[in-house]
Order: C-alpha cells, then sequence, then structure tokens
C-alpha cells in the first residue's frame, strides 16, 4: 500500500494538514493538531504581529521538530503582495516552502487565478517550493504544474463555508491529470468531505474551520484524521462500479429454485 505523502521529495505518514486560524484558544489549537494527527501546519505570516519581539504568536506555540511549518500569504490581494509575504516568511521561517494564497474578493475569498499563477512563477525562481490554492480550474492547474508548482490545491468549496464538495466533477479531472500531489483545500465541513475526496484520488486534504470552530476542536480532528484514512484505503481498495440496476449480493446455485420458478418447475 502506498502509504506516504511526498511533496517536493519530502516524506509524510499523515495526509491531513491543518491550519491554524479561527481556534478559540492556545489550547484548542494544540489539542485539535495532537488528535489530527497532522504533520503540516499552515501559518499565515502575514496576520502575526512579527513588529514585537516580546509578544508570542502561533508559531512559539507549535513544536518544529514535530511539525513542517507551510507559511501561506493570507490576506495578499495581488501578486506582489503574495510574493513580499512569501519572502518575509522565508526570513521568519528559514523554509522555503509556501503556499500560496491570491484573494482579491473579501466576500466569497476566492482565489485570482492570475495572479496566483504570476506569483508562483516569480517564487519558483526565487527557488521557493510553491504549494498554490486555486479554484478547481483544470486548465489553472495544468499551467501551475508545468513551472514546477509541488502541489496543485484546489478548493473544495468557498474558504471557511463547510458547503463540502461543490467541485467534485473537476477534482476528479485535475486528479486524473496530475503529475504532482492533489491537496484538496477549503470548505470541506465534516470528515465524510475529506473521505470523498481521498475516495476520488486526492492526495491529501487541507482542514482549518471545520476542526476549529467545531463544538469539540480535538474530536473533529481525530475524526477527520479517521476520515482522511478511510478515504485512502477505499481508493487503494478499488471500489466496485456503479449499476444502473440492483445486483444480488448472495449467488443463487444450490441454494433453491430460481426466484422465476416455482418448486415444481413451472414457470411463475
Amino acid at each position: 500500500m502506498e502509504n506516504k505523502l511526498v511533496i517536493a521529495g519530502k516524506e509524510f505518514s499523515s495526509r491531513l494538514m491543518t491550519g491554524t486560524g479561527k481556534h478559540r484558544s492556545v489550547e484548542d489549537l494544540k489539542s485539535s493538531i495532537e488528535a489530527s494527527g497532522c504533520e503540516i501546519i499552515t501559518v499565515a505570516i502575514g496576520r502575526l504581529n512579527l513588529d514585537d519581539p516580546n509578544e508570542k504568536t502561533v508559531l512559539d506555540h507549535i513544536d518544529w521538530d514535530r511539525y513542517t511549518i507551510l507559511p501561506n500569504t493570507a490576506g495578499s490581494a495581488t501578486a506582489e503582495q503574495a510574493v513580499l509575504t512569501a519572502r518575509l516568511a522565508r526570513q521568519v521561517t528559514g523554509s522555503n516552502w509556501i503556499k500560496v494564497e491570491v484573494i482579491p474578493d473579501q466576500k466569497y475569498l476566492l482565489p485570482d487565478p492570475v495572479g496566483t499563477l504570476e506569483a508562483c512563477k516569480t517564487l519558483i525562481d526565487d527557488g521557493f517550493t510553491v504549494l498554490p490554492y486555486i479554484h478547481a480550474d483544470v486548465i489553472l492547474a495544468d499551467r501551475l504544474q508545468d513551472i514546477g508548482c509541488a502541489t496543485v490545491m484546489p478548493l473544495g468549496s468557498p474558504i471557511g463555508s463547510g458547503q463540502g464538495v461543490r467541485t467534485r466533477e473537476e477534482i476528479e479531472i485535475i486528479i486524473e491529470r496530475a503529475e504532482v500531489p492533489v491537496v484538496v483545500d477549503a470548505g470541506l465541513g465534516v470528515p465524510s468531505d475529506a473521505s470523498l475526496v481521498m475516495e476520488l484520488g486526492a492526495d491529501a486534504v487541507l482542514v482549518n474551520t471545520a476542526i476549529a470552530q467545531a463544538a469539540n476542536p480535538a474530536l473533529m480532528g481525530e475524526a477527520f484524521r479517521l476520515g482522511v484514512e478511510a478515504g485512502r484505503k477505499a481508493h487503494l481498495a478499488g471500489r466496485i462500479p456503479e449499476r444502473a440496476h440492483a445486483s444480488a449480493s448472495s449467488p443463487g446455485a444450490g441454494l433453491g429454485p430460481e426466484p422465476s420458478e416455482t418448486p415444481s418447475g413451472t414457470k411463475v
């Protein structure tokens, strides 16, 4: 069984990534991360107060030896802002990994495809390992792979909406064509959403709001871990084909007359 997720040559056992936003407390954040079993954690560098060295940020509450910190460019409305934030993130974390988000629309929080492609080109040329967040746009996903992105991260539905997987058909095509890991990011509301996209063949999911805002974040983190694991196993096992009609699960041979005959052999 293919148990390892590989991104830019680095192996991970968990296929669930989590975020650090919207948690009600540091305790909720830490307990949910622990319960989720995740190994990659995203942090919005641009939303941290880095001006006061004495003020603790979320980075001070994460074990850097245990987790891979994935800075993101959340809050960037343009490609230029995303590039600046990525370079700041590299200074702060010492890592070349960056999740690119370019979101000019503050109502629906939908990513800008043109700005995303532009930012990714610049950052790849600058030596970054780029993981771009995108709409479930098949052609954009192809182009991002072509320029050297380490993953593509299509949304299931708008950020934080909890609407689940509204882009299933497009995600299936992206998975079919992908030569890099496909990470479904945004909109997942419950573990069954994660399980569904993993069953389709997604390589991983990224979940933030659904865990952070749950009544019991730690329990929801565990539930998402199990949902991701179940979906991955189902994908590897190979599901049965869908049929337009019923198919008996028990063979009829040797168990008495066929349903269309009486015991005497007379046709009904």
